[in-house]
């Protein structure tokens, strides 16, 4: 995409985001530069799922190396395609198992950012329903020249979602899933519109208690902390069912769960994670894609990270052919991110050079050259090349750029000469807090 082709909505959440440091959700194609058997190794899991199948990537990388900007630029992708897409972070309040709520809370998160092409920014359930219920009434009104206020209409609508919700019906937890839809289409025939609220509540994990869930809508379970994964399993074959391609699942910052102080705990979770895992690469699921993004510490930690239980290092080790003939093995079940090139980061810094101009309408842009010169000043700190990731090179680079936007008197030698003007310190790799009887002890 060319600068000029963003609009200012676009280049705007880029400049803000980047600047501070974060991946934006918007203009990414447009920023991204390399990775490109890694994307094409995303893209074929897209199509993969599309056809029935179902994918699980662990997308490992350094702080700052990009992990998080590919997983929404899968992301992006997906649901330029016609997929449902959920994401949410862990974090200490948000698991993949525990109890006082705290693993049905990811479940609720991956709710609240149920997304579709229609509703981009998430809150997408309604949406879903909706539009499939109208696609419905649409169908039968051709195919028996009823009108929707016509005897019978009604009858032959219910008839058809109840031939949807049948082939869910017959998973786990498929049955009371399968009414709470009927339930929902019920309040939405009647305007009701407290029935159609709680069974939406239903779907989103709402319910606390059983009592409640049955005097609301006449089902006997909830949603809760044991359950959550079973009903992505039955969304993702929902959402297949009713037109779109399928689901895809996006989970970032697992290095939460690396630092669960309590063993148990902390197994726990990488067991759901192994459950997860293993549904998926057997074939017991469809239609549903799982992408998780962690550190090199949360899979190869020996005493708390993945590798510290046998059966996710066998699974997940590299093998010692692919290392030692130093090729990278993108379809494997962990993609590595390797460091991006000098020539890709130059291209980077190019394309985000382009775009700032083109948003600040600047008529002094940086010169190739120029753009070297930065790469080299940035590189020639200490630990540079061992810690030095695209996230430190494109959070500094912003701030040159905004420095000279608003200092147009300056040059970028001046700048990167002067003495009050520093470059962020190259950063450590974040270390998991310790616990346990060694706590104390240092070396």
């Amino acid at each position: 995409m060319a600068p000029s082709k963003l609009s200012k909505r676009v280049s705007t959440a880029l400049i803000n985001a980047l600047g501070a440091g974060v991946v934006p959700r918007l203009g990414l194609d447009h920023i991204a530069v390399g990775r490109e058997k890694e994307v094409a190794t995303l893209r074929q899991d897209l199509e993969n799922i599309a056809a029935g199948g179902a994918t699980f990537r662990l997308v490992i990388g350094r702080y700052g190396a990009g992990k998080s900007f590919m997983l929404q630029l899968l992301r992006s992708h997906a649901i330029e395609q016609g997929f449902v897409v959920a994401d949410a972070d862990i974090t200490p309040d948000r698991r993949l198992a525990g109890t006082n709520g705290s693993s049905i809370a990811t479940y609720r998160e991956l709710m609240h950012n149920l997304t579709t092409k229609s509703r981009p920014d998430g809150g997408a359930l309604t949406t879903i329903l909706e539009r499939w219920i109208a696609g419905i009434q649409t169908q039968v009104a051709q195919e028996t020249g009823l009108k929707p206020n016509d005897d019978g209409f009604d009858t032959h609508v219910e008839a058809k979602i109840r031939e949807v919700t049948q082939d869910v019906a017959d998973l786990v937890n498929g049955f009371e899933f399968a009414n709470v839809i009927i339930a929902y289409w019920s309040g939405y025939r009647t305007d009701n519109d407290l029935k159609k609220e709680s069974a939406l509540r239903w779907l989103r994990g709402e319910f606390s208690t059983k009592t409640e869930a049955k005097a609301a809508l006449g089902v006997r379970v909830i949603i809760d902390d044991d359950t959550w994964y079973d009903y992505i399993k039955l969304l993702a074959r929902f959402v297949a069912d009713i037109g779109y391609k399928g689901l895809i699942i996006v989970l970032d910052e697992v290095i939460h769960l690396l630092k669960i102080s309590t063993t148990v705990s902390r197994q726990n979770n990488y067991d759901k994670l192994l459950a997860m895992f293993n549904d998926v690469m057997q074939g017991r699921v469809s239609h549903l894609g799982i992408v998780i993004g962690g550190t090199p510490q949360f899979l190869e930690d020996p005493r708390r990270g993945l590798y510290s239980d046998p059966a996710w290092q066998r699974r997940t080790a590299q093998s010692a052919l692919v290392s030692q003939s130093g090729m990278v093995d993108t379809i494997a079940p962990v993609i590595r991110l390797e460091p991006l090139s000098q020539a890709e980061i130059l291209q980077l810094l190019q394309r985000l050079a382009e775009m700032h101009q083109h948003h600040y309408d600047d008529s002094n842009p940086l010169s190739f050259q120029e753009m070297e010169e930065f790469l080299r000043v940035i590189s020639d700190r200490v630990g540079a090349d061992k810690l030095l990731t695209p996230g430190e090179i494109v959070r500094d680079f912003m701030s040159v750029l905004n420095i000279l936007h608003q200092n147009p008197q300056l040059s970028l030698s001046q700048l990167l000469q002067r003495s009050d003007f520093q470059l962020s310190p190259v950063s450590k790799i974040p270390q998991a807090e310790p616990s346990g009887e060694f706590a104390e002890f240092t070396l």
